[in-house]
Protein backbone atom coordinates (compact mmCIF):
# COMPACT_ATOMS: atom_id res chain seq x y z
CA UNK A 1 0.00 0.00 0.00
CA UNK A 2 1.38 3.43 -1.01
CA UNK A 3 0.96 4.96 2.45
CA UNK A 4 3.33 7.86 1.82
CA UNK A 5 1.54 8.83 -1.41
CA UNK A 6 -1.84 8.84 0.36
CA UNK A 7 -0.34 10.82 3.25
CA UNK A 8 1.06 13.39 0.80
CA UNK A 9 -2.25 13.71 -1.06
CA UNK A 10 -4.25 14.30 2.14
CA UNK A 11 -1.79 16.88 3.50
CA UNK A 12 -1.46 18.91 0.31
CA UNK A 13 -5.17 18.68 -0.60
CA UNK A 14 -5.87 20.38 2.73
CA UNK A 15 -4.60 23.49 0.96
CA UNK A 16 -8.07 23.78 -0.60
CA UNK A 17 -9.73 24.26 2.82
CA UNK A 18 -9.07 28.03 3.03
CA UNK A 19 -10.91 28.75 -0.22
CA UNK A 20 -13.74 26.29 0.40
CA UNK A 21 -14.33 27.40 3.97
CA UNK A 22 -14.27 31.06 2.96
CA UNK A 23 -17.12 30.44 0.50
CA UNK A 24 -19.13 28.50 3.09
CA UNK A 25 -18.08 29.25 6.66
CA UNK A 26 -17.03 32.88 6.42
CA UNK A 27 -19.69 33.93 3.91
CA UNK A 28 -22.41 32.51 6.19
CA UNK A 29 -20.91 34.08 9.34
CA UNK A 30 -21.69 37.52 7.95
CA UNK A 31 -25.38 36.76 8.50
CA UNK A 32 -24.87 35.97 12.21
CA UNK A 33 -26.42 38.56 14.53
CA UNK A 34 -23.15 38.83 16.48
CA UNK A 35 -21.19 39.71 13.31
CA UNK A 36 -23.84 42.20 12.19
CA UNK A 37 -23.77 43.90 15.58
CA UNK A 38 -19.97 44.21 15.65
CA UNK A 39 -19.58 45.41 12.06
CA UNK A 40 -22.74 47.54 11.82
CA UNK A 41 -24.55 45.41 9.23
CA UNK A 42 -28.04 45.63 10.73
CA UNK A 43 -30.67 46.86 8.26
CA UNK A 44 -32.28 49.14 10.85
CA UNK A 45 -29.12 51.25 10.96
CA UNK A 46 -29.14 51.70 7.18
CA UNK A 47 -32.83 52.30 6.53
CA UNK A 48 -32.09 55.48 4.58
CA UNK A 49 -28.97 54.13 2.83
CA UNK A 50 -29.48 50.52 1.63
CA UNK A 51 -26.72 51.00 -0.94
CA UNK A 52 -24.29 51.85 1.85
CA UNK A 53 -25.16 48.61 3.64
CA UNK A 54 -24.73 46.67 0.39
CA UNK A 55 -21.30 48.27 -0.14
CA UNK A 56 -20.13 47.42 3.38
CA UNK A 57 -21.32 43.81 3.09
CA UNK A 58 -19.80 43.41 -0.36
CA UNK A 59 -16.44 44.79 0.72
CA UNK A 60 -16.16 42.39 3.65
CA UNK A 61 -17.07 39.41 1.44
CA UNK A 62 -15.09 40.33 -1.66
CA UNK A 63 -11.78 41.61 -0.27
CA UNK A 64 -10.69 38.06 0.49
CA UNK A 65 -11.23 37.22 -3.18
CA UNK A 66 -9.27 40.32 -4.21
CA UNK A 67 -6.34 39.14 -2.11
CA UNK A 68 -6.65 35.67 -3.64
CA UNK A 69 -6.33 37.18 -7.12
CA UNK A 70 -2.92 38.63 -6.27
CA UNK A 71 -1.97 35.50 -4.33
CA UNK A 72 -2.55 33.28 -7.37
CA UNK A 73 -0.30 35.51 -9.50
CA UNK A 74 2.36 35.50 -6.78
CA UNK A 75 2.24 31.70 -6.66
CA UNK A 76 2.94 31.48 -10.40
CA UNK A 77 6.18 33.38 -9.74
CA UNK A 78 7.27 31.69 -6.51
CA UNK A 79 6.35 28.05 -7.21
CA UNK A 80 9.36 27.47 -9.48
CA UNK A 81 11.79 29.47 -7.37
CA UNK A 82 11.00 28.24 -3.87
CA UNK A 83 9.66 24.81 -4.76
CA UNK A 84 6.12 23.48 -4.49
CA UNK A 85 6.35 22.41 -0.84
CA UNK A 86 8.00 25.53 0.60
CA UNK A 87 5.61 27.68 -1.41
CA UNK A 88 2.65 25.70 -0.01
CA UNK A 89 3.94 26.21 3.54
CA UNK A 90 4.50 29.94 2.96
CA UNK A 91 0.95 30.46 1.70
CA UNK A 92 -0.53 28.46 4.60
CA UNK A 93 1.29 30.75 7.06
CA UNK A 94 0.11 33.84 5.18
CA UNK A 95 -3.50 32.63 5.24
CA UNK A 96 -3.33 31.63 8.92
CA UNK A 97 -2.02 35.05 10.02
CA UNK A 98 -4.86 36.64 8.05
CA UNK A 99 -7.39 34.46 9.88
CA UNK A 100 -5.94 35.42 13.27
CA UNK A 101 -6.32 39.08 12.33
CA UNK A 102 -9.94 38.49 11.27
CA UNK A 103 -10.73 36.73 14.56
CA UNK A 104 -9.48 39.65 16.64
CA UNK A 105 -10.61 42.51 14.39
CA UNK A 106 -13.46 43.09 16.90
CA UNK A 107 -15.66 45.34 14.83
CA UNK A 108 -12.82 47.43 13.35
CA UNK A 109 -13.82 47.51 9.66
CA UNK A 110 -10.47 48.68 8.28
CA UNK A 111 -8.59 45.97 10.16
CA UNK A 112 -11.06 43.35 8.94
CA UNK A 113 -10.67 44.45 5.31
CA UNK A 114 -6.87 44.34 5.57
CA UNK A 115 -7.08 40.88 7.19
CA UNK A 116 -9.36 39.69 4.39
CA UNK A 117 -6.87 40.78 1.72
CA UNK A 118 -3.89 39.32 3.61
CA UNK A 119 -5.57 35.99 4.26
CA UNK A 120 -6.79 35.97 0.66
CA UNK A 121 -3.18 36.17 -0.56
CA UNK A 122 -2.51 32.83 1.12
CA UNK A 123 -5.77 31.19 0.04
CA UNK A 124 -5.27 32.27 -3.58
CA UNK A 125 -1.68 31.06 -3.67
CA UNK A 126 -2.75 27.66 -2.37
CA UNK A 127 -5.27 27.29 -5.24
CA UNK A 128 -2.29 27.27 -7.61
CA UNK A 129 0.36 25.42 -5.61
CA UNK A 130 -1.73 22.57 -4.15
CA UNK A 131 -3.11 21.24 -7.50
CA UNK A 132 0.36 21.67 -9.03
CA UNK A 133 1.97 19.56 -6.29
CA UNK A 134 -0.73 16.88 -6.57
CA UNK A 135 -0.44 16.66 -10.35
CA UNK A 136 3.34 16.21 -10.09
CA UNK A 137 3.27 13.36 -7.54
CA UNK A 138 0.36 11.43 -9.09
CA UNK A 139 0.86 8.39 -11.34
CA UNK A 140 -0.25 9.26 -14.90
CA UNK A 141 -3.19 6.80 -14.90
CA UNK A 142 -4.73 8.26 -11.74
CA UNK A 143 -3.71 11.91 -12.07
CA UNK A 144 -7.22 13.19 -12.72
CA UNK A 145 -8.70 11.42 -9.71
CA UNK A 146 -5.89 12.50 -7.37
CA UNK A 147 -6.02 16.16 -8.40
CA UNK A 148 -9.83 16.09 -8.02
CA UNK A 149 -9.38 15.22 -4.31
CA UNK A 150 -8.45 18.90 -3.98
CA UNK A 151 -12.02 19.79 -5.01
CA UNK A 152 -13.45 17.13 -2.68
CA UNK A 153 -11.75 18.78 0.31
CA UNK A 154 -12.79 22.24 -0.88
CA UNK A 155 -16.47 21.40 -1.25
CA UNK A 156 -16.56 19.30 1.92
CA UNK A 157 -15.37 22.23 4.02
CA UNK A 158 -17.61 24.62 2.12
CA UNK A 159 -20.55 22.49 3.25
CA UNK A 160 -19.24 22.08 6.81
CA UNK A 161 -18.94 25.85 7.06
CA UNK A 162 -22.69 26.30 6.76
CA UNK A 163 -23.41 23.69 9.42
CA UNK A 164 -20.83 25.13 11.82
CA UNK A 165 -22.60 28.48 11.51
CA UNK A 166 -25.88 26.71 12.23
CA UNK A 167 -24.39 25.05 15.31
CA UNK A 168 -23.06 28.25 16.87
CA UNK A 169 -26.25 30.15 16.04
CA UNK A 170 -28.39 27.40 17.58
CA UNK A 171 -26.39 26.68 20.72
CA UNK A 172 -24.58 29.89 21.68
CA UNK A 173 -25.71 33.27 22.94
CA UNK A 174 -25.25 36.21 20.59
CA UNK A 175 -21.68 37.40 21.19
CA UNK A 176 -18.44 37.90 19.22
CA UNK A 177 -17.41 34.39 20.32
CA UNK A 178 -19.90 33.02 17.76
CA UNK A 179 -18.20 34.31 14.65
CA UNK A 180 -14.72 33.95 16.15
CA UNK A 181 -15.29 30.20 16.58
CA UNK A 182 -16.59 29.96 13.00
CA UNK A 183 -13.49 31.70 11.66
CA UNK A 184 -11.08 29.72 13.83
CA UNK A 185 -12.31 26.22 12.93
CA UNK A 186 -10.30 25.78 9.68
CA UNK A 187 -7.08 26.62 11.53
CA UNK A 188 -7.27 23.17 13.15
CA UNK A 189 -7.15 20.89 10.07
CA UNK A 190 -4.90 23.23 8.07
CA UNK A 191 -2.60 23.69 11.08
CA UNK A 192 -2.25 19.92 11.48
CA UNK A 193 -1.55 19.61 7.74
CA UNK A 194 1.10 22.35 8.02
CA UNK A 195 2.91 20.47 10.80
CA UNK A 196 2.67 17.19 8.88
CA UNK A 197 4.03 18.86 5.71
CA UNK A 198 7.52 18.94 7.27
CA UNK A 199 7.58 15.16 6.86
CA UNK A 200 7.13 15.52 3.10
CA UNK A 201 9.66 16.12 0.34
CA UNK A 202 9.17 18.34 -2.67
CA UNK A 203 7.91 16.86 -5.92
CA UNK A 204 10.30 14.69 -7.98
CA UNK A 205 9.65 16.91 -11.02
CA UNK A 206 10.67 20.12 -9.26
CA UNK A 207 13.75 18.49 -7.72
CA UNK A 208 14.80 17.22 -11.15
CA UNK A 209 14.28 20.69 -12.64
CA UNK A 210 16.88 21.93 -10.13
CA UNK A 211 19.31 19.15 -11.14
CA UNK A 212 18.88 17.44 -7.76
CA UNK A 213 18.80 14.10 -9.54
CA UNK A 214 19.43 11.75 -6.63
CA UNK A 215 16.85 13.49 -4.43
CA UNK A 216 14.35 13.40 -7.28
CA UNK A 217 14.75 9.66 -7.85
CA UNK A 218 14.57 8.96 -4.09
CA UNK A 219 11.40 11.04 -3.76
CA UNK A 220 9.79 9.22 -6.69
CA UNK A 221 10.71 5.81 -5.26
CA UNK A 222 9.22 6.81 -1.90
CA UNK A 223 5.97 7.91 -3.54
CA UNK A 224 5.69 4.69 -5.53
CA UNK A 225 6.70 2.57 -2.51
CA UNK A 226 9.35 0.73 -4.46
CA UNK A 227 13.12 0.40 -4.88
CA UNK A 228 15.08 2.89 -6.99
CA UNK A 229 16.26 0.04 -9.21
CA UNK A 230 12.70 -1.00 -10.12
CA UNK A 231 12.26 -1.09 -13.92
CA UNK A 232 8.83 0.59 -13.92
CA UNK A 233 10.19 3.39 -11.72
CA UNK A 234 13.10 3.86 -14.12
CA UNK A 235 10.70 4.14 -17.07
CA UNK A 236 8.52 6.70 -15.24
CA UNK A 237 11.57 8.72 -14.26
CA UNK A 238 12.95 8.73 -17.82
CA UNK A 239 9.56 9.81 -19.20
CA UNK A 240 9.45 12.63 -16.68
CA UNK A 241 12.93 13.76 -17.70
CA UNK A 242 11.94 13.55 -21.38
CA UNK A 243 8.90 15.76 -20.82
CA UNK A 244 11.02 18.29 -18.94
CA UNK A 245 13.68 18.34 -21.65
CA UNK A 246 11.04 18.84 -24.34
CA UNK A 247 9.56 21.72 -22.37
CA UNK A 248 13.00 23.31 -21.92
CA UNK A 249 13.59 23.07 -25.67
CA UNK A 250 10.20 24.64 -26.45
CA UNK A 251 10.70 27.53 -24.02
CA UNK A 252 14.40 28.19 -24.58
CA UNK A 253 14.95 31.91 -25.19
CA UNK A 254 11.21 32.61 -25.14
CA UNK A 255 10.26 35.82 -23.30
CA UNK A 256 6.78 36.81 -22.16
CA UNK A 257 6.69 39.58 -24.77
CA UNK A 258 7.62 37.11 -27.52
CA UNK A 259 4.97 34.68 -26.31
CA UNK A 260 2.26 37.36 -26.36
CA UNK A 261 3.32 38.38 -29.87
CA UNK A 262 3.08 34.75 -31.03
CA UNK A 263 -0.36 34.37 -29.46
CA UNK A 264 -1.73 37.46 -31.20
CA UNK A 265 -0.10 36.79 -34.59
CA UNK A 266 -0.77 33.03 -34.90
CA UNK A 267 -4.45 32.33 -35.75
CA UNK A 268 -4.60 28.98 -33.94
CA UNK A 269 -2.94 30.35 -30.79
CA UNK A 270 -5.14 33.45 -30.85
CA UNK A 271 -8.25 31.32 -31.26
CA UNK A 272 -7.38 29.19 -28.24
CA UNK A 273 -6.29 32.11 -26.08
CA UNK A 274 -9.52 34.05 -26.56
CA UNK A 275 -11.63 30.89 -26.11
CA UNK A 276 -10.08 30.44 -22.67
CA UNK A 277 -10.69 34.12 -21.84
CA UNK A 278 -14.30 33.98 -23.02
CA UNK A 279 -14.99 30.75 -21.10
CA UNK A 280 -13.69 32.33 -17.89
CA UNK A 281 -15.86 35.40 -18.52
CA UNK A 282 -19.05 33.38 -18.99
CA UNK A 283 -18.23 31.10 -16.04
CA UNK A 284 -17.92 33.94 -13.54
CA UNK A 285 -20.55 36.38 -14.85
CA UNK A 286 -23.22 33.69 -15.20
CA UNK A 287 -23.46 33.79 -11.40
CA UNK A 288 -20.44 31.66 -10.62
CA UNK A 289 -19.27 31.72 -7.04
CA UNK A 290 -20.98 35.05 -6.40
CA UNK A 291 -24.18 33.13 -5.69
CA UNK A 292 -22.37 30.78 -3.30
CA UNK A 293 -21.08 33.69 -1.19
CA UNK A 294 -24.63 34.95 -0.64
CA UNK A 295 -26.53 31.67 -0.67
CA UNK A 296 -28.11 32.00 2.84
CA UNK A 297 -29.47 35.40 1.82
CA UNK A 298 -30.73 34.01 -1.51
CA UNK A 299 -32.57 31.16 0.24
CA UNK A 300 -34.22 33.74 2.48
CA UNK A 301 -35.33 35.66 -0.63
CA UNK A 302 -36.69 32.37 -2.03
CA UNK A 303 -38.91 31.89 1.01
CA UNK A 304 -36.85 29.84 3.48
CA UNK A 305 -38.05 31.07 6.88
CA UNK A 306 -35.65 31.68 9.75
CA UNK A 307 -31.87 31.99 9.86
CA UNK A 308 -31.26 28.47 11.15
CA UNK A 309 -33.37 26.94 8.39
CA UNK A 310 -31.55 29.07 5.83
CA UNK A 311 -28.16 27.80 7.07
CA UNK A 312 -29.34 24.16 6.97
CA UNK A 313 -30.60 24.62 3.41
CA UNK A 314 -27.32 26.29 2.46
CA UNK A 315 -25.48 23.23 3.77
CA UNK A 316 -27.67 21.03 1.58
CA UNK A 317 -26.72 23.29 -1.35
CA UNK A 318 -23.05 22.58 -0.59
CA UNK A 319 -23.72 18.83 -0.49
CA UNK A 320 -25.39 18.98 -3.92
CA UNK A 321 -22.36 20.81 -5.32
CA UNK A 322 -20.02 18.22 -3.81
CA UNK A 323 -21.97 15.20 -5.11
CA UNK A 324 -22.37 16.48 -8.66
CA UNK A 325 -18.78 17.71 -8.85
CA UNK A 326 -17.71 14.16 -7.95
CA UNK A 327 -20.08 12.72 -10.56
CA UNK A 328 -18.59 15.07 -13.14
CA UNK A 329 -14.95 14.59 -12.19
CA UNK A 330 -14.94 10.82 -11.78
CA UNK A 331 -16.97 9.80 -14.79
CA UNK A 332 -19.33 12.16 -16.56
CA UNK A 333 -16.73 14.35 -18.27
CA UNK A 334 -14.94 11.38 -19.86
CA UNK A 335 -18.18 9.61 -20.81
CA UNK A 336 -20.31 12.27 -22.48
CA UNK A 337 -17.54 14.80 -23.11
CA UNK A 338 -16.73 18.39 -22.19
CA UNK A 339 -19.14 20.08 -24.61
CA UNK A 340 -22.23 18.22 -23.48
CA UNK A 341 -21.33 18.88 -19.85
CA UNK A 342 -20.99 22.64 -20.15
CA UNK A 343 -23.95 22.95 -22.55
CA UNK A 344 -26.16 20.98 -20.14
CA UNK A 345 -24.78 22.98 -17.21
CA UNK A 346 -25.44 26.36 -18.82
CA UNK A 347 -28.94 25.24 -19.79
CA UNK A 348 -29.73 24.31 -16.18
CA UNK A 349 -28.27 27.60 -14.92
CA UNK A 350 -30.34 29.52 -17.48
CA UNK A 351 -33.59 27.80 -16.52
CA UNK A 352 -32.90 28.41 -12.81
CA UNK A 353 -32.15 32.11 -13.38
CA UNK A 354 -35.30 32.58 -15.48
CA UNK A 355 -37.56 31.15 -12.77
CA UNK A 356 -35.79 33.12 -10.02
CA UNK A 357 -36.30 36.33 -12.03
CA UNK A 358 -40.01 35.52 -12.40
CA UNK A 359 -40.35 34.62 -8.72
CA UNK A 360 -38.50 37.68 -7.42
CA UNK A 361 -40.49 40.06 -9.63
CA UNK A 362 -43.93 38.48 -9.13
CA UNK A 363 -44.21 36.13 -6.14
CA UNK A 364 -41.69 37.27 -3.52
CA UNK A 365 -43.51 38.06 -0.29
CA UNK A 366 -46.81 36.75 -1.65
CA UNK A 367 -46.84 33.62 0.58
CA UNK A 368 -47.33 31.47 -2.53
CA UNK A 369 -45.82 28.23 -1.22
CA UNK A 370 -45.74 26.48 -4.62
CA UNK A 371 -43.85 29.36 -6.21
CA UNK A 372 -41.49 29.51 -3.21
CA UNK A 373 -40.81 25.76 -3.36
CA UNK A 374 -40.06 26.07 -7.07
CA UNK A 375 -37.65 28.95 -6.35
CA UNK A 376 -35.85 26.91 -3.70
CA UNK A 377 -35.65 23.96 -6.11
CA UNK A 378 -34.26 26.24 -8.82
CA UNK A 379 -31.36 27.21 -6.56
CA UNK A 380 -30.45 23.53 -6.28
CA UNK A 381 -30.88 23.13 -10.06
CA UNK A 382 -28.43 25.99 -10.47
CA UNK A 383 -25.97 24.14 -8.19
CA UNK A 384 -26.21 21.02 -10.37
CA UNK A 385 -25.70 23.02 -13.57
CA UNK A 386 -22.73 24.92 -12.20
CA UNK A 387 -21.10 21.75 -10.81
CA UNK A 388 -21.31 19.67 -14.00
CA UNK A 389 -20.60 22.63 -16.27
CA UNK A 390 -18.28 25.61 -16.21
CA UNK A 391 -17.29 25.21 -12.56
CA UNK A 392 -14.78 22.56 -13.70
CA UNK A 393 -14.82 22.49 -17.52
CA UNK A 394 -13.08 25.87 -17.67
CA UNK A 395 -10.05 24.34 -15.91
CA UNK A 396 -9.99 21.31 -18.19
CA UNK A 397 -9.94 23.43 -21.33
CA UNK A 398 -7.31 25.65 -19.72
CA UNK A 399 -4.95 22.70 -19.25
CA UNK A 400 -5.72 20.86 -22.48
CA UNK A 401 -5.93 23.25 -25.42
CA UNK A 402 -2.68 25.24 -25.15
CA UNK A 403 0.67 24.04 -26.56
CA UNK A 404 3.72 24.18 -24.31
CA UNK A 405 5.07 27.38 -25.90
CA UNK A 406 2.13 29.49 -24.77
CA UNK A 407 0.72 27.46 -21.88
CA UNK A 408 2.40 29.46 -19.12
CA UNK A 409 1.19 32.84 -20.31
CA UNK A 410 -2.29 31.55 -21.13
CA UNK A 411 -2.66 29.78 -17.78
CA UNK A 412 -1.51 32.88 -15.88
CA UNK A 413 -3.94 35.05 -17.85
CA UNK A 414 -6.83 32.66 -17.19
CA UNK A 415 -6.12 32.43 -13.46
CA UNK A 416 -5.79 36.20 -13.11
CA UNK A 417 -9.03 36.74 -14.99
CA UNK A 418 -10.75 34.02 -12.94
CA UNK A 419 -9.90 35.68 -9.64
CA UNK A 420 -10.49 39.30 -10.67
CA UNK A 421 -13.84 38.42 -12.22
CA UNK A 422 -14.80 36.43 -9.14
CA UNK A 423 -13.86 39.43 -7.01
CA UNK A 424 -15.99 41.67 -9.23
CA UNK A 425 -19.01 39.34 -9.05
CA UNK A 426 -18.79 38.92 -5.27
CA UNK A 427 -18.30 42.68 -4.90
CA UNK A 428 -21.25 43.81 -7.05
CA UNK A 429 -23.85 41.12 -6.22
CA UNK A 430 -25.29 42.88 -3.11
CA UNK A 431 -25.45 46.14 -5.07
CA UNK A 432 -27.22 44.36 -7.93
CA UNK A 433 -29.81 43.03 -5.49
CA UNK A 434 -30.45 46.58 -4.25
CA UNK A 435 -30.34 48.55 -7.50
CA UNK A 436 -31.99 45.91 -9.72
CA UNK A 437 -34.60 44.81 -7.16
CA UNK A 438 -33.11 41.29 -6.96
CA UNK A 439 -34.96 40.02 -10.05
CA UNK A 440 -32.87 42.22 -12.34
CA UNK A 441 -29.70 40.46 -11.19
CA UNK A 442 -31.20 37.14 -12.31
CA UNK A 443 -32.16 38.63 -15.68
CA UNK A 444 -28.54 39.73 -16.12
CA UNK A 445 -27.18 36.29 -15.21
CA UNK A 446 -29.71 34.61 -17.50
CA UNK A 447 -28.58 36.80 -20.40
CA UNK A 448 -24.94 35.82 -19.80
CA UNK A 449 -25.93 32.11 -19.78
CA UNK A 450 -27.83 32.55 -23.05
CA UNK A 451 -24.85 34.28 -24.67
CA UNK A 452 -22.58 31.50 -23.40
CA UNK A 453 -24.83 28.79 -24.83
CA UNK A 454 -24.76 30.37 -28.29
CA UNK A 455 -21.13 31.52 -28.51
CA UNK A 456 -19.48 28.60 -26.69
CA UNK A 457 -21.84 26.23 -28.46
CA UNK A 458 -20.34 27.42 -31.76
CA UNK A 459 -16.77 28.05 -30.61
CA UNK A 460 -15.68 25.29 -28.22
CA UNK A 461 -14.70 21.95 -29.83
CA UNK A 462 -14.95 18.60 -28.07
CA UNK A 463 -11.51 17.79 -26.59
CA UNK A 464 -12.38 14.45 -24.96
CA UNK A 465 -9.81 11.82 -25.93
CA UNK A 466 -7.78 14.20 -28.13
CA UNK A 467 -4.02 14.07 -27.42
CA UNK A 468 -2.59 17.45 -26.45
CA UNK A 469 -0.14 17.18 -29.36
CA UNK A 470 -3.06 17.21 -31.81
CA UNK A 471 -5.14 20.08 -30.40
CA UNK A 472 -3.86 22.19 -33.29
CA UNK A 473 -6.17 20.26 -35.63
CA UNK A 474 -9.25 21.27 -33.63
CA UNK A 475 -8.45 24.97 -33.98
CA UNK A 476 -7.29 25.13 -37.58
CA UNK A 477 -10.64 26.36 -38.96
CA UNK A 478 -12.89 29.36 -38.33
CA UNK A 479 -13.75 29.89 -34.68
CA UNK A 480 -17.49 29.64 -35.29
CA UNK A 481 -17.02 26.15 -36.75
CA UNK A 482 -15.43 24.76 -33.59
CA UNK A 483 -18.54 22.71 -32.82
CA UNK A 484 -17.87 20.62 -35.95
CA UNK A 485 -14.11 20.21 -35.45
CA UNK A 486 -12.91 16.64 -35.03
CA UNK A 487 -9.62 14.78 -34.99
CA UNK A 488 -9.15 11.43 -36.74
CA UNK A 489 -7.56 9.48 -33.90
CA UNK A 490 -6.90 6.47 -36.13
CA UNK A 491 -4.55 8.38 -38.42
CA UNK A 492 -2.10 11.22 -38.26
CA UNK A 493 -0.12 10.09 -35.22
CA UNK A 494 3.07 9.08 -37.09
CA UNK A 495 4.53 12.60 -37.08
CA UNK A 496 4.11 12.80 -33.32
CA UNK A 497 5.80 9.44 -32.83
CA UNK A 498 8.70 10.59 -35.01
CA UNK A 499 9.02 13.76 -32.93
CA UNK A 500 9.05 11.73 -29.70
CA UNK A 501 11.69 9.37 -31.09
CA UNK A 502 13.85 12.35 -32.06
CA UNK A 503 13.41 13.89 -28.61
CA UNK A 504 14.38 10.61 -26.94
CA UNK A 505 17.63 10.63 -28.98
CA UNK A 506 18.31 14.11 -27.64
CA UNK A 507 17.53 12.87 -24.12
CA UNK A 508 20.10 10.07 -24.52
CA UNK A 509 22.72 12.62 -25.58
CA UNK A 510 21.74 14.81 -22.62
CA UNK A 511 22.12 11.93 -20.18
CA UNK A 512 25.45 10.94 -21.69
Amino acid sequence: MKTYLIFSIVIIAAGSIPKGYDEGGFSASISLASFKNDFNLNKANWAHDPTGLANRTANISSFGVLGAAFGSLLALILADRLGRLRCWQLFVLTWATGIFMQIFSSGILGFMLFARIWGGLGAGGLTVVAPLYLSEIAPAKSRGMIVSIYMVFLLTFLTLGFYINYAVNKTMAVSPMQYRIVMAVPLIPVGLAFIASFFLTDTPRWLASRDRIEESLTALARLRCTDEANSSLTVEYQEMRYEMLTRQQDLQGLSVATTIKEILSTPSYRNRFFLGIFMQTIAQWSGGNGITYYIPQIFTYAGVAGQNQSLITSGAYGIVKLVFTLVFTWGLVDIIGRRRCFMAGLSLQLSAHIWMAIYMSTFQGSRNKSASDAAIASVFIYAVGWSIGLCTVQYLYGTEIYPTRIRGVCYASNMALHWFFQFAVVRVTPNMFVSLNIWGAYVFWAMICAIGLVVLGLWAPETKGVPMERMEELFSGHWWMGWKAKVDLLHGGNDILDEKAESRQIENVYKA
